[in-house]
């Protein structure tokens, strides 16, 4: 199978640490896309003088990873498509298996690959591909015609997205499948620079909790959404004011983040937090 027929979406913000060895991994013959979420242009055009085969196009502000995703897969015009986050690196034989994939589950819509540095208990040992529902979001395989342009929901701006878009899948009698054939590393959540880490942990914990409100209530409605909330509710707002009262400021400002975020969701705002930084 000709690999022409895929193309590489990699979103990243800050990711000048990590980006390149996971670009260093890609089979120069494969077409990449990569959205940076700002107007670093130093950045674009350091990165497409390195690597010839890669598109580079700033959104100008950060969009976010659902709404960045979607830009560069509607620019795909290749059968199939790979998004990778930018702390990724393919083994070796990544693509071809992939392709030894296709030629197997040719009526696929969505695809994983597993994490070598992490053990998969999904697996019973003797299968190899195995059926899902749900897919972790460092690297995923799309099967572009199932898709009609229809991918994420741009509503989340973190957390949640891969697990709704699986669930429309699964809704459309789609198939997702794990291959423990295809690996891919992923260090997790080091994609951006950790000098900023206060900054990035607010801003972690605000959209964890409003996209978890928001999840909820899009398939369960807003009461049953609410009552799964709660618990959360309480606790940052009590953890809110203790560290408040202890002087613990960074600890607050968290916790504080975490109740605006729960709040922001339950009263229907959009997804508007931003972090602070450089």
């Amino acid at each position: 199978m000709d690999k022409n027929e895929l193309s590489v979406v990699i979103v990243t913000f800050k990711s000048e640490d990590k980006i390149y060895k996971c670009l260093d991994s890609i089979p120069n013959n494969l077409k990449i896309f990569v959205i940076e979420n700002s107007n670093n242009s130093k950045f674009k055009s350091h990165i497409e003088n390195i690597y010839p085969n890669v598109k580079c196009i700033l959104t100008g502000s950060n969009k976010g990873y659902a709404k960045a995703n979607n830009i560069g897969l509607k620019m795909v015009r290749t059968k199939f498509a790979l998004i990778l986050n930018p702390d990724t690196k393919l083994e070796k034989n990544s693509i071809n298996k992939f392709f030894d994939f296709v030629r197997k589950k040719q009526n696929f819509w969505l695809v994983g690959p597993i994490n070598n540095k992490i053990k998969d208990n999904l697996f019973d040992g003797t299968e190899e591909i195995i059926e899902v529902e749900n897919l972790k979001g460092f690297g995923i395989f799309f099967n572009m015609e199932k898709f009609n342009q229809n991918f994420f929901d741009e509503n989340f701006f973190l957390y949640f997205e891969e697990i709704d878009l699986c669930k429309n899948v699964i809704a459309k009698g789609g198939k997702i499948y794990l291959d423990k054939n295809i690996i891919i590393s992923h260090d997790g959540a080091s994609s951006v620079k950790t000098s900023e880490k206060i900054e990035l942990e607010k801003s972690r914990n605000w959209h964890w909790m409003w996209s978890t409100f928001y999840f909820h209530k899009k398939y369960k409605g807003f009461l049953i959404a609410l009552l799964i909330i709660f618990p959360k509710l309480f606790s940052s707002s009590y953890k809110t004011i203790f560290y408040f009262l202890i002087f613990n400021k960074d600890k607050h400002a968290i916790y504080r983040n975490r109740l605006s975020g729960i709040l922001n969701s339950i009263i229907g705002k959009k997804s508007w937090y931003r972090p602070s930084l450089d």
